[in-house]
């Protein structure tokens, strides 16, 4: 049962009880309705289209204070009934088996989890791959079908309209699958046979929705190329992360689940949330063409780049659950117990007590405390890389595409429905193919 789409409230009105997060408009931009709870308070009653309810925070300094309390728990055994009830709903076995992973962990065993993955993600070892992710990411530029560029080099009457590339199907669906393949050590044989679609499992589908066999079939799907991962790394031991993550199962560090769920955790949250930061970092640019030339000839400012564009739009627009094991006073308001607590880290990122003149995206602003890769015990390991895989990603794209823009008007780009991620759907543009082939010549 789907609910009824929320009527855009009037900057006049007083913010309904609860605040609805769904609808085209709220996905295409949520900002003005986040100043507008920012302003009201730092901690609002949200509702989700599943019908959950939620304590949403806003402002940055509550954000900050909320991600490193430690009377919020991430465990799943600590929501309520009345959140276990909707929020709570991928199917058994795959709950119980795929939903232990390190997001809905607390110490002392997020602690023993986090340390067997933080050594793949470590800085310096992903900065000694750059070059191989560069190699990568020239590769999916030079298969890109030459076609799809708008010709400039012609007269516009003697020129045929062609066709838009879709930057999503084209790159950045496919860069962040092959970084992560060769960082964590999925072999080819493996990462050829994995499925986009599977990644549409974080998304649940309620039981009563049309949906659900479907979105039980992918489940069952992954769940089953998580098991031939196992068994492949565990006949063909490897260096790589999953690799080490099967031989601490069989040495008695982690459970079965537990090893499952590592993998789903990376094989998933791993990838698509750098596909919806290509993405929205790209429209952010493509809005301001003016970012876009300077950032195309000074890239030796993409580092600095890369962290405002992250601050700007972030991918990461909510973050998961946490509880409170018992009725407390959280930022002036009591939260009963095993309720669900989010942060959003896109409000946070554009409070204007933290960040002066936040919508603007400022290529040289000082940069500081954004929380697009969270806070405290659950700050995003795999940070480092992902910084890494933007740059290259962005980098590459304003390089090698001269021209580049969008192709369809930007109100028409389709944005993901995903409760807790920003991106779009697909990235039509178009660019100035030059007199000589798409590679480089």
């Amino acid at each position: 049962m789907s609910l009824p789409e929320p009527n855009e409230p009037s900057e006049a009105s007083p913010l309904p009880d609860p605040v609805p997060l769904y609808g085209p408009g709220y996905k295409r931009d949520p900002y003005p309705l986040y100043a507008r709870m920012r302003e009201a308070g730092p901690i609002h009653r949200v509702l989700f289209p599943s019908g959950v309810t939620a304590w949403l925070v806003t402002g940055h300094e509550a954000a900050q204070k909320t991600l490193a309390d430690p009377r919020l728990g991430k465990n799943h055994d600590r929501g309520n009934d009345r959140w276990r009830e909707r929020a709570s709903i991928m199917p058994e076995p795959q709950h119980s088996q795929l939903q232990v992973h390190l997001l809905h962990q607390d110490p002392p065993k997020h602690t023993t989890m986090r340390r067997l993955v933080t050594d793949a993600f470590a800085p310096r070892r992903v900065e000694g791959m750059r070059a191989r992710f560069q190699e990568m990411a020239d590769a999916l530029v030079d298969a890109m079908p030459a076609d799809a560029a708008t010709g400039s080099a012609e007269p516009a009457e003697l020129s045929e309209p062609a066709e838009p590339l879709d930057l999503v199907r084209c790159f950045a669906a496919r860069f962040p699958f092959q970084v992560l393949a060769e960082v964590i050590g999925l072999p080819p044989h493996l990462a050829a046979r994995f499925r986009r679609e599977w990644g549409k499992v974080v998304a649940p589908v309620g039981p009563a929705d049309p949906g659900r066999p479907a979105y039980e079939a992918l489940l069952r799907e992954l769940q089953g190329y998580i098991a031939e991962v196992v068994a492949d790394r565990r006949g063909a031991p490897g260096d790589g992360l999953l690799s080490r993550l099967v031989a601490a199962r069989d040495g008695g560090e982690l459970t079965q689940e537990e090893l499952d769920s590592m993998i789903f955790q990376l094989l998933v949250a791993g990838q698509e949330p750098v596909t919806n930061q290509i993405t929205t970092a790209m429209v952010s640019l493509l809005r301001r063409p003016d970012a876009l030339a300077r950032l195309r000839a000074e890239p030796e400012l993409m580092p600095a780049a890369v962290e405002e564009l992250m601050r700007l739009d972030s991918a990461f627009e909510l973050t998961t659950w946490r509880f409170l094991a018992e009725d407390a006073d959280l930022h002036g308001t009591r939260v009963p117990a095993g309720d669900s607590v989010i942060v959003s880290l896109c409000a946070a990122n554009r409070d204007p007590e933290r960040f002066p003149d936040p919508d603007t995206l400022d290529l040289d602003r000082a940069q500081g405390s954004h929380l697009a890769f969270g806070h405290g015990i659950h700050f995003c390991p795999g940070a480092a890389l992902a910084r890494i895989e933007l740059q290259v990603a962005l980098g590459t794209l304003l390089a090698r595409l001269p021209g580049l823009r969008l192709a369809v008007p930007e109100e028409e780009l389709p944005w993901i429905p995903a409760v807790l991620g920003r991106g779009t759907v697909e990235l039509p543009v178009a660019f100035d193919r030059p007199g000589c082939p798409l590679g480089r010549g």
